[in-house]
């Protein structure tokens, strides 16, 4: 079992900056292929970025140049370093955790708005 808790959203001006956080809990957290995930108003939740226990990334073509994830398994914390935000940024922001076994653990998400 895993949980996950993110925290970091916020209320960010047009070009503005925030660093979400992703903090995990539950054991083989080293192992586990972390990510990050968004639901805007009124729409599908979309992939944003993941990064695997080898620390490989790739990231979504919106995300490319402007988001970063990184992790630390001594702490079992994921973030996601936004820069350059926009308006169609603007959404709940949910870290996903999937082990070895395939499972998926999601957290309860944190909001993001971005204002023009």
């Amino acid at each position: 079992q895993v949980h996950l808790e993110e925290s970091g959203g916020g209320l960010v001006q047009t070009g503005g900056s925030l660093r979400l956080s992703c903090a995990a809990s539950g054991s083989d957290f080293s192992f586990n292929t972390m990510a990050w995930h968004r639901q805007p108003p009124a729409a599908e939740r979309d992939f944003v970025a993941y990064i695997t226990s080898g620390g490989s990334t790739y990231y979504a073509d919106f995300a490319k140049g402007r988001f970063t994830i990184s992790r630390d398994d001594v702490e079992k914390m994921v973030y996601l370093e936004m820069t350059n935000l926009k308006p169609e940024d603007t959404a709940v922001y949910y870290c996903k955790s999937r082990g070895l076994d395939g499972v998926s653990y999601w957290g309860q998400g944190t909001q993001v708005t971005v204002s023009s």
